[in-house]
């Protein structure tokens, strides 16, 4: 009898079946890894590209920012390139109705009345970057967000300070091209000069010296006038100095604070400068503001031409003298000086007024190489700003105010400026309508005899006795200034 044997169902070759398996999932496990190594490679290479791309673009924000700082000059009031031409009132500035842009990328059109500044900004702001895979080309383009003239005390001439958008483009060329966008704003503010009644930059003992009755307050020249002259305030008088006040009361009030980087109360030596020695019934009314630091008042510049060094006397009844400018005319009482326009200049030597002697100024800048104003003579301002720059060659005082020598009658401080660079010594006594504002942060000088000074004042060292009192304008804040620094700001970038 046979044994039966049992039957298999064919699993003859599984194995082989699960090897293909396998190795249709290594397959797909490395194509995946290869797809995964390829797009980290893309990644990385596009990565690159952009970085390159945004360089450049910066690059040309660098470049474009160089150039309008030192490459490029700004509108003046005549010129070539005249304020005149645009309109400021708008933002972005306009010129012929459309914004007014500086451009070397061919995507944007250039709108400037100069062509001459339009080619030397294209060509100073177009270029390239070499980099391992080839070279990265920027273009850059400006756009005028705002412009302003004024008249800088430092430099006592008009200047122009302006905002600027820049807009510049970084190319990477070639079959995988990168193209990235960056901006940034770059501008100069005006900052005040004047923020003190009297500032002394010496930075020893008896830098500011209030003696006898000699006070400080404050008022505000665009407010109106009460019976023709203007509301003072017992307060926002403040002082400043690098080195020590010296009060002697009578009283002696300074309706304001002292602001000095010395600190302590007492007597004062060469080995230990205090910030106030006071004797007698003398107040500081609002205490002492402890400075960081020393203040640095920049040496304003000489005139250049130098005005010439001979004599021109005004008399009551001489008109111009010989030497005179063409803009002076007889007048009443004296002379009229008239110069061509507010930014105009006219060139004396040592402008002296005698006797009863008038003289009327008109808007713009006197060069002279000195000023005496003697006895009842006076000058009168008719229109603002009147800008004395002073030379002051071989005159031991340059600036010398007698009297009642100065009639400024709109009491606007910034209507009259005296600006002097040298060491001389100035001496000026103010009169019922003395409103002006002096630079002069190297030389000495002083108030006396119960005189009043509507404006502000910087000297070396200043000397206030006899009831002298000086009248802080509150409004130098806005029209005392200067062109601050150069700032960046709002930086972005975009790529595509």
């Amino acid at each position: 009898m046979m044994t039966p044997h049992p039957v298999r169902s064919g699993e003859t070759g599984i194995a082989m079946v699960l090897a293909l398996f396998m190795v249709s999932i290594l397959s797909v496990l490395g194509t995946s890894l290869m797809f995964v190594s390829q797009t980290e490679t893309w990644s990385s290479y596009n990565y690159r590209l952009t970085s390159q791309a945004r360089y450049g673009a910066e690059s040309g924000i660098h470049v474009a920012a160089n150039h309008l700082l030192y490459g490029y000059t700004a509108p003046a009031t005549a010129g070539a390139d005249p304020v005149g031409s645009y309109d400021i009132t708008v933002s972005p500035v306009e010129f012929g109705g459309e914004p007014v842009v500086l451009s070397s990328d061919p995507a944007v059109e250039p709108n400037y009345p100069v062509a001459a500044i339009q080619d030397a900004f294209a060509d100073a702001t177009a270029g390239e970057l070499e980099v391992t895979n080839g070279s990265v080309t920027y273009t850059a383009s400006a756009t005028l967000l705002s412009m302003r003239q004024f008249n800088d005390v430092y430099a006592g001439a008009p200047r122009t300070v302006q905002t600027w958008l820049i807009t510049a483009v970084g190319e990477v060329p070639g079959p995988r091209p990168a193209k990235v966008e960056a901006s940034a704003i770059i501008e100069r503010q005006v900052s005040p000069v004047f923020t003190y009644a009297a500032f002394a930059t010496y930075d020893a003992c008896a830098a500011l010296s209030f003696a006898g009755g000699a006070t400080t307050d404050s008022y505000d020249s665009s407010a109106p006038l009460v019976g023709g002259v203007p509301v003072v305030d017992a307060e926002g008088g403040n002082v400043g100095t690098n080195g020590n006040l010296d009060q002697v009361g009578n009283p002696t009030t300074i309706h304001g604070s002292l602001s000095t980087p010395r600190s302590g109360v007492g007597a004062c030596t060469t080995n230990n400068v205090t910030a106030q020695t006071v004797s007698g019934n003398a107040t500081v009314d609002e205490g002492l503001v402890e400075l960081p630091q020393p203040v640095s008042y920049p040496t304003p510049p000489a005139p250049d031409p130098l005005p010439p060094t001979t004599t021109q006397s005004f008399t009551q009844s001489g008109g111009c003298p010989a030497g005179a400018p063409a803009e002076c005319a007889a007048s009443a009482g004296g002379a009229t000086i008239t110069p061509a326009s507010a930014s105009a200049t006219v060139t004396l030597g040592n402008m002296r007024l005698e006797g009863n002697t008038t003289v009327h100024l008109n808007a713009g800048t006197y060069v002279v190489n000195s000023i005496d104003i003697a006895g009842s003579a006076q000058i009168v301002i008719d229109s603002g700003p009147v800008i004395f720059q002073v030379a002051g060659q071989d005159v031991a005082t340059p600036i010398k105010i007698e009297g009642d020598g100065i009639s400024n009658p709109t009491f606007d401080s910034s209507n009259l400026q005296f600006v002097y660079g040298g060491t001389g010594d100035v001496q000026v006594a103010g009169g019922t309508h003395t409103a002006a504002v002096l630079y002069a942060p190297n030389a000495t000088g002083g108030f006396a005899g119960g005189s009043h000074w509507y404006g502000a004042v910087i000297l070396k060292k200043l000397t206030a006795t006899g009831g002298a009192s000086i009248h802080y304008d509150r409004r130098l804040q806005t029209s005392g200034v200067t062109a601050g620094n150069h700032m960046m700001s709002a930086f972005t970038w975009k790529s595509y």
